[in-house]
């Protein structure tokens, strides 16, 4: 297997073998080195300042800073001892830590509280690695109920961004490749949060952040939180998703890779793709896409009268481009750099990570099938309007990041954490069908081009003010921006040649869905302000702690959203069977010429969004003994938000909701062991319609086309959640988990359907209630219990099985059905992955298994049953394999199964389609 490697990835390795052949000037031979690493508290994972560190026989030492971490400098070479002490805590030993001369080694320390272990431990530098892993793994001492993915654990799957990698969690499931569901519980009920700050939506029509906007490479941690404490943000009910960012390492260091691969559903086929114009490859394409300016001039032509000739210009003005050009899918690829260290910068450590990365990549979907279904008197639904069709689409994805921090004094640690991403999605579609409405066979085709950005700055500033005081103060902004610029549409009907018999392609030029252009886009900017003061009393093992903080947040959106339908009046049937881009390439636009009409459609708009809120909460945590942890208090948030809505047709609105909500929260930790935690939990957090589901703005789905607008009057939904949990630690890195939970809704916000005359019309309205409970089941486990040739062979899984129901008022005028699951909640789920790794880690191998239930993505119309998406069962297979000391290779193969996404309404396919299976290869190169 190596020598194949070798064989295949040698023209990558070869640049990256002769950058470390230069040989550097002959330099005295040094005599010491360096030590550095963070001291974390056992119990927690936190760091830990003010710990005496001593090398053992010398007068050498040092004290941790804020954070934990530490760096002793002028050690002599060889194999050395250290001691490390604190007040409160058991002292601790490390031996055998080996220092090569001009060289820095990394060794971080727990420390546990002296009530829980009295003596004094000596253990080896070694195995002392293996229990941070623990504690950093399994956070078994946290307040909340908390479930990570560590930047270890994605490197040994094939994901490629925080979509993929969360989707591994117990009771998380992930819907369009992006969108999280927690428990069941659609993407209005999680938040996402970058470095402990809310991220705003870049999805026009959605309230959750796209997690596929950022790429593994640069994080450090997913942490998905699943109870509610009143120092997390009370418009929670699922969860809060966490994604942190890579921390500088402790000592300076480098490192790059490379990849390349593709899909079998891509390479070498023939593939619909839009063609590229100027910025693609960067995600910066959207500008050259823009609105032409003359056409945004006449706004939605209400109060303006174009003349023939502004006609002809507006036909001139748009892009001559309908059709995606087909060409054969080529091979994906990319490549990321990292820089970090912690160095010394005028007499202060600074510590360091600046880090970017670049993915280009071709998707297909391949037999893709839509449809809608038909309510039939006495019998099951028919399908109706059914299409099939080819999509391809290319992707961009590139980020980078910049951290710094450094200690004022030892008590003092400030940070500035910077992030940018940015993607972008080219897609072209074909596809032929039967439109029961005109009686007669179309083609259709259609471009989409989307690009999203979203950055991140945060200055935070942690201070252990005392012993028993610490203060954290943050001050962050993030904004998004999505655009989506010309999107466009054209459809030919498929008629019989009265002279040849023949069937002929014309285009409908009389229909106000023959030749469309949209054009959108979104911006959105937040500033927040956060702050926490925590003081502890008492002894160790009876503590008190008070915990009180605020936040302030400010956020302004603005979204857009234009269609416009070209039509042609005295074209002949020949000239109706031209390609799109010969009609329109100014042959009809002459002077005298009277063919073209341009009309504002009556679908979308323009909002503005104004979002205050305001929050201060109390929480106390006390500790009764080494076995008993209870955490109580409350939190009042105060939310204005004020939604100006400009609908193409119809008079500008506006609405102002406020809410005033005090939000409480109880959970009890008890530890039978020091292995073993009960934990239980009770809370009352909220629910806020989106601004767009509050703007009475209409527009139209691309799959369905039902209209669907917003409602000005929705309210808040409350919910009560309860949690309990059992976990039991048998080892370092193992877990056993058992968890029930139940939460029940007052005037949940659903997406249905309202009893209107011709076109659908779905809008979003406040149900009477709902209930979601279930059952979580999580462990790991290495084999080596059952033999020990199984010593290297580890095992996780974790399964969700659970159920809601939701109670829909019939005087709210919703003609979906009254009594069902709620939208997004899937009765099971399940991961499971088995990896072996090599006795020193360096070579790993991990198969992986995911399914999620049957779930509702649409609630149906009566008599029409739910539209569900079906189970999909996927398989992931990733290998690690170090071709030398500083060079690893990898191997990634993902959806080895390609079972079809298919989404049903009863026995209708309302669509369904395959994306393939991807294989992709690479190396990494640290010096």
């Amino acid at each position: 297997m190596r020598r194949v490697l070798l064989a295949v990835l040698a023209a990558l390795t070869l640049p990256v073998a002769g950058l470390s052949a230069q040989a550097a000037p002959a330099a005295p031979a040094p005599t010491t080195g360096r030590i550095v690493g963070r001291v974390l508290d056992a119990s927690s994972g936190a760091g830990l300042a003010a710990v005496g560190i001593q090398v053992v026989g010398t007068s050498i030492g040092t004290q941790s800073g804020v954070d934990g971490r530490f760096t002793i400098v002028g050690v002599p070479a060889g194999t050395v001892t250290l001691s490390v002490r604190r007040i409160g805590y058991a002292p601790k030993t490390i031996t055998g830590l080996f220092l090569e001369a001009g060289k820095t080694v990394e060794q971080d320390v727990t420390l546990a509280e002296a009530s829980l272990q009295i003596a004094a431990q000596v253990v080896t530098a070694s195995a002392e690695r293996g229990s941070v892993n623990e504690a950093l793994d399994a956070q078994k001492n946290s307040v909340n109920v908390v479930s990570s993915v560590t930047a270890e654990q994605i490197a040994k799957s094939p994901d490629g961004d925080a979509a993929q990698a969360v989707g591994r969690v117990s009771g998380v499931s992930v819907q369009d490749g992006k969108y999280v569901f927690v428990r069941g519980l659609g993407d209005r009920y999680t938040q996402t949060s970058l470095n402990g700050a809310r991220i705003p939506s870049p999805e026009p029509e959605k309230k959750q952040v796209p997690l596929d906007l950022f790429p593994t490479g640069l994080l450090q941690t997913i942490t998905t939180i699943k109870t509610f404490t009143p120092d997390q943000p009370g418009d929670f009910s699922g969860a809060t998703v966490d994604i942190q960012t890579r921390e500088f390492p402790a000592r300076r260091t480098w490192a790059l890779s490379s990849s390349t691969g593709g899909s079998d559903a891509v390479v070498g086929r023939f593939l619909p793709m839009q063609g590229r114009v100027g910025g693609d490859l960067f995600a910066a394409g959207a500008a050259n896409r823009a609105l032409p300016g003359f056409i945004q001039g006449f706004g939605n032509f209400a109060s303006s009268f174009p003349t023939q000739g502004d006609f002809n210009r507006m036909v001139g003005d748009f892009r001559n481009s309908w059709s995606p050009r087909g060409g054969e899918g080529g091979l994906n690829g990319s490549t990321s750099i990292s820089v970090g260290g912690n160095d010394p910068v005028f007499g202060k450590n600074v510590g360091y990570l600046v880090s970017g990365t670049y993915s280009y990549g071709q998707e297909a979907k391949l037999d893709q099938v839509r449809a809608l279904a038909l309510a039939q008197t006495g019998a099951t639904p028919s399908a109706v309007d059914r299409f099939e069709g080819l999509t391809g689409r290319s992707t961009v994805l590139w980020g980078g990041l910049a951290n710094f921090s450094t200690l004022l004094g030892q008590r003092t640690r400030i940070a500035l954490n910077n992030t940018y991403n940015r993607t972008m999605d080219s897609e072209g579609r074909q596809e032929r069908g039967f439109s029961e409405n005109l009686g007669i066979p179309l083609v259709i085709t259609r471009q989409k081009y989307v690009e999203r950005a979203v950055y991140s700055s945060q200055l935070l500033l942690q201070s252990d003010v005392t012993a028993n005081q610490k203060l954290e103060l943050a001050l962050t902004t993030t904004g998004v921006r999505r655009d989506e610029p010309d999107r466009s549409e054209f459809v030919q009907g498929v008629f019989t040649d009265a002279g040849t018999g023949m069937p002929t392609t014309q285009w409908l030029s009389s229909s106000n869905e023959g030749a469309v252009r949209t054009f959108s886009d979104l911006g959105e900017n937040a500033y927040e302000a956060r702050g926490h003061y925590r003081i502890q009393f008492g002894e160790v093992g009876r503590q008190l702690a008070l915990k009180v903080g605020g936040l302030g947040r400010y956020a302004r959106r603005d979204a857009n959203s234009t269609a416009y339908s070209i039509n042609a009046s005295g074209l002949s049937a020949a000239e109706r069977q031209l390609r799109p881009e010969l009609l329109f390439d100014g042959r009809y636009t002459g002077a005298s010429d009277a063919v073209w009409r341009v009309n504002a459609i009556g679908v979308g708009g323009a909002y503005t969004a104004n979002d205050y809120l305001g929050a201060g909460f109390a929480m106390v945590e006390k500790d009764f003994g080494p076995r008993w942890q209870l955490i109580t208090g409350a939190r009042v948030e105060y939310s204005d938000v004020l939604v100006k809505a400009d609908p193409t047709i119809g008079a500008r609105t506006s609405t102002n909701p406020t809410f005033l909500d005090v939000l409480p929260a109880l959970a009890v930790t008890f530890r039978p062991s020091e292995r073993t935690n009960l934990r239980m939990s009770a809370s009352q957090t909220v629910s806020r319609p989106e601004y767009r589901e509050l703007a009475p703005i209409q527009y139209r789905e691309v799959i369905g086309f039902d209209n669907v607008i917003g409602n000005p009057n929705l309210q808040r939904a409350l919910i009560q959640n309860y949690d309990l949990r059992w976990e039991f630690y048998p080892g370092a890195g193992e877990v056993v988990s058992l968890a029930v939970f139940a939460k029940r809704f007052t005037d949940p916000i659903e997406r249905v359907y309202i009893g209107s005359s011709g076109t659908r019309i779905i809008t979003f309205v406040n149900a009477e209630g709902a209930d979601n409970y279930g059952l979580e089941l999580e462990g790991r486990k290495n084999l080596d219990f059952i033999a020990a040739a199984l010593a290297n062979f580890s095992v996780s899984a974790n399964a969700t099985v659970m159920n809601s129901e939701i109670r829909i008022n019939r005087n709210s005028g919703s003609v979906t059905n009254a009594n069902r699951a709620m939208v997004g909640q899937a009765p099971y789920m399940f991961n499971t992955g088995l990896t072996w790794s090599s006795p020193m880690g360096t070579t790993s191998a991990s198969l992986l298994y995911n399914v999620v239930g049957e779930r509702i993505t649409e609630a149906g119309e009566i008599p029409l049953p739910d539209v569900k998406e079906l189970a999909r069962h996927i398989v992931d297979f990733s290998l690690r394999l170090p071709l030398g000391e500083r060079v690893t290779a990898r191997m990634d193969a993902r959806n080895l199964l390609d079972a079809p996404y298919r989404i049903m309404q009863g026995p209708v396919t309302r669509e369904s389609y395959r994306v393939g299976r991807n294989f992709s290869i690479g190396l990494s190169w640290r010096p």
